[in-house]
């Protein structure tokens, strides 16, 4: 509790000034709306907002799951079968570095299904830190290890169950902390890019709307809501990564 307390006390200030600076005047309130007609606006429509903000929780966790399963298996496969890596790697990279914002309406154009453009659309955002970095937690084993398996004659397999896979869980945890967030950022470019309406839509949809009617507080309540399923995501990642791994790192 103690060591959260410098970041609570700046956010209390930060938010006890927005506040007074919009009542007093100084902050335009069209530009800058006040914290409190933030929260007026959110909890005005709470129903709306809860509806949205469960179908954006949903496509960001479906996508993130999709990422991890075939990230792991993925850099097993690479680990296992070098040649494979070679031909495949560079085309990995390739969907990384193009800009989601560029294939989400190729993607919406394909599938004639919103819900399956955009989490494709968040799955190709979070699928290379988990890849990566679970591929280099498998190379990070003991090579002293290594020779132990080679000596009993291990069998890839068993090399892989008993040897990689559990030496490569911290850099694995550590891409998931990075996916989470990046799985939330495809989720909600993909609502953009997907431009739906209607109430089986998502946070970006209501934001959106929002903008359309330059209706600041609605707009501001539903970024406030992105950004806190954003932490809320890296809080569980992060716990997990304590409870997993966090008695040999003496966390």
């Amino acid at each position: 509790m103690r060591k959260n307390l410098p970041a609570t006390l700046f956010l209390l200030l930060l938010f006890g000034g927005w506040e007074l600076g919009a009542r007093q005047g100084f902050v335009d309130p069209f530009l800058l709306p006040a914290p409190s007609r933030i929260a007026g606006a959110l909890a005005g429509d709470w129903a709306a907002f809860a509806q949205s903000g469960w179908v954006t929780v949903k496509l960001a966790l479906a996508s993130l799951g999709l990422a991890v399963l075939s990230g792991v298996a993925g850099a097993a496969a690479f680990a296992l079968a070098p040649r494979l890596e070679r031909a495949l790697l560079p085309l990995v990279i390739a969907l990384q570095v193009t800009p989601v914002v560029a294939v989400a309406p190729l993607l919406i154009v394909w599938f004639d299904d919103a819900w399956t453009a955009s989490l494709l659309c968040a799955w190709l955002v979070a699928l290379f830190p988990l890849l990566s970095n679970t591929l280099t937690g498998l190379r990070a084993a003991d090579p002293r290890l290594l020779e132990l398996f080679a000596l009993y004659r291990a069998t890839p397999l068993q090399r892989l169950r008993w040897l990689l896979l559990p030496s490569s869980l911290p850099y694995f945890l550590a891409g998931l902390r990075v996916g989470a967030g990046l799985a939330l950022i495809g989720a909600v470019v993909a609502e953009f890019a997907a431009g739906a309406a209607g109430a089986h839509t998502g946070l970006a949809s209501r934001l959106l709307e929002a903008m359309f009617r330059n209706d600041l507080p609605r707009m501001f309540a539903a970024l406030a809501l992105i950004v806190a399923t954003g932490l809320l995501l890296y809080a569980v990642v992060g716990a997990l990564e304590r409870w997993l791994v966090g008695r040999w790192k003496g966390r």
